[in-house]
């Protein structure tokens, strides 16, 4: 299989070719002047070097990356004829020397034709469409010139070159075997025998290279199996790799032949199509072939007397002639794909130009939120937290961030990159300390909480420093009548990760008095035995319930809900917190039904520091 590797190889192969043609070129013109033979020297030596110009061209306009497949074709056939051509010139040279027997000219043509068999038998091993017809052109010659000598030792000397004829040709033939077997594996993914990554992304660098010329189109699908690390796991890498090659089996059955199938590593794979006139017909088969896909691949599978069933998320990226860099629309795919994966996966998605636009914007605040902390763009904000009697007992801390580029960023965009990069680390730190810190000076200023609420999220709850970082950060700034003040706040999803440590690091950090609460509950995992096992000490009611207290309307149904996480909180002896009310009604109905703690847009908004404060005061 021709690919980057061999036309590299064979372009290298022409300076090489120039100097062996060119400088024993110069010694022929030197034994051709001395011998009265100058005329015919020159005349070769002048085609010798006109090949070679025309092999320097050929030389340096070789460029892999940005060469279409048909470019590459063409050039790969001037290249033969040049080759060729310089190896019917040596054998030109020895019609031209072999009967000359001054100075034993002769001799040296027959070395010279010798030599240039070697030559090519070694240099144009990997193609044998060069070195086959090359080594009789050279070798033909020489045995007829043997034969006709006439003489015993001539055909013995016919019977060598025949044998030698032979040898190079064996030898030829042995390196082309070995390095098409070591071209098959550097190619070739060694379980599913698809196409690999480095010979996918030369095939799409072409194929990107050939839609510069046509302006057409093409399309990827990138296959990605979901939860395969479950099976891998649980069955081990055995029954994994076989369901591998069956995945691959039916993704090979899928595709036709004009359709380029490699194997990406691990569980992905990836598909390119061939290239297609319209940009509507490119998006049609793509998605057609998708879907095909995903009904053939969540089929049954018998594995070693498993019954397997396995889905598949597969993003698309339609492929078009205004880029040059194949990475680039594999990342789209892996994009889409993903997508996939938080939509629930077993589906498929279009990398598309809202996408890319979104992915923009995250790589931008990805790129800006590594100097937030160091240029003091991260504020906190508090929101008040009221009792039934309307007066301020607490404040949940929530986090702000102002980029001069960027202006103010809302957590829903930031917080899920810092926490998908790991700065949520060093940001939840942050928030921490400087929580830790406000509500010591609160307390020293007269501004008395019953709580001060933080939200803790599962990257950093599970860092292996977490406890070890808010002990040390309550030591050095909170006294420890002050501690059980501090409310770190738990989503649902942390619970449902590993419930086991979640209650060691609780049990941990309660030592410090920190009370815990769980955040949004009702709208994830929510489940008694989670209440009945976690050392928790309050409940948050989501905003999405209290929202639907509405008394224009019959919410029965919204009221129900309400009423039956107060009654389980009351049960479990929690506090209860309810979040977002914005109406007097909200309000009067969850007081009615004995809600500890209120919180939302009907008292105030979350406000800065010095704000919160003169809140507080007007509402004392």
């Amino acid at each position: 299989m021709k690919d980057k590797r061999f036309y590299t190889f064979l372009n290298k192969q022409i300076p090489v070719m120039m100097v062996l043609s060119l400088f024993p070129g110069l010694a022929y013109i030197l034994l051709g002047w001395l011998n009265d033979i100058h005329v015919r020297a020159i005349i070769w030596y002048t085609l010798i070097v006109a090949a070679s110009i025309w092999g320097y061209r050929l030389y340096k306009i070789f460029d892999f990356d940005t060469m279409s497949s048909q470019q590459t074709e063409k050039w790969n056939q001037q290249l033969s004829y040049f080759f060729y051509t310089i190896f019917v010139l040596w054998a030109l040279i020895f019609i031209l020397y072999a009967n000359e027997t001054t100075n034993n000219l002769h001799y040296i043509a027959i070395f010279t034709e010798i030599g240039a068999s070697v030559v090519a038998s070694t240099l144009l091993s990997p193609d044998k469409k060069l070195y086959q017809p090359i080594i009789l052109i050279l070798m033909i010659p020489l045995i007829f010139y043997f034969f006709s000598i006439g003489e015993w030792y001539s055909y013995v000397l016919t019977l060598f070159a025949c044998i030698f004829t032979w040898v190079l040709f064996y030898a030829a033939n042995s390196s082309y075997d070995l390095l098409m077997k070591a071209n098959y594996q550097a190619s070739h993914d060694v379980l599913t025998k698809l196409n690999n990554r480095y010979h996918f992304i030369n095939y799409l660098q072409q194929m990107m290279n050939s839609l510069q010329a046509t302006k057409k189109f093409t399309y990827l699908l990138l296959i990605d199996l979901d939860h395969f690390k479950t099976i891998n796991d649980s069955l081990g890498h055995d029954v994994g790799d076989k369901l591998l090659k069956e995945v691959s089996h039916r993704i090979r059955q899928n595709t036709r032949v004009n359709n380029m199938v490699a194997r990406l590593g691990g569980d992905e794979f990836i598909i390119c199509g061939p290239e297609i006139s319209s940009l509507e017909t490119c998006r049609d088969e793509a998605m057609s072939l998708a879907r095909n896909l995903i009904e053939s691949l969540k089929q049954t599978y018998i594995i070693d007397q498993h019954h397997l069933y396995i889905s598949s998320s597969i993003g698309v990226s339609l492929v078009d002639s205004t880029t040059h860099n194949a990475n680039n629309f594999i990342k789209e795919a892996d994009i889409a794909m993903y997508e996939v994966k938080a939509k629930g996966r077993d589906g498929v998605y279009i990398f598309d130009d809202e996408m890319s636009a979104r992915v923009e914007s995250r790589l931008e605040i990805e790129r800006l939120l590594h100097f937030a902390l160091n240029k003091n763009e991260i504020t906190l904000h508090f929101q008040p937290q009221l009792n039934e009697q309307k007066r301020i007992i607490g404040a949940e801390t929530l986090v702000r961030w102002n980029n001069d580029t960027l202006g103010l960023v809302s957590p829903v965009d930031f917080i899920p990159v810092a926490e998908q990069t790991g700065i949520i680390v060093e940001l939840g730190n942050y928030i921490i300390e400087t929580a830790f810190k406000t509500l010591h000076k609160w307390e020293n200023d007269g501004i008395e909480l019953s709580q001060l609420s933080i939200n803790i999220s599962m990257r950093q709850f599970f860092h292996y420093r977490f406890v070890e970082d808010v002990t040390e950060l309550a030591k050095r700034h909170l006294p420890e009548t002050q501690r059980n003040k501090i409310v770190f706040e738990l989503t649902e999803t942390i619970v449902a990760e590993d419930i086991e440590k979640v209650i060691e690091i609780i049990g941990q950090l309660k030592q410090l008095g920190i009370h815990f609460s769980m955040d949004d509950f009702g709208t994830g995992y929510s489940s008694l035995s989670y209440l009945r096992q976690l050392p928790i000490d309050e409940l948050k009611i989501d905003r999405s319930f209290v929202s639907t207290l509405n008394s224009s309307i019959n919410n029965e149904d919204s009221q129900a809900m309400i009423i039956t996480i107060l009654t389980m909180a009351k049960i479990f002896n929690l506090r209860i917190v309810a979040e977002g009310v914005e109406t007097e009604y909200q309000f009067d109905f969850l007081t009615q039904y004995k809600c500890d703690i209120y919180q939302g847009f009907h008292f105030s908004k979350p406000l800065s520091e010095d704000d919160f404060i003169q809140y507080y005061l007007d509402n004392q």
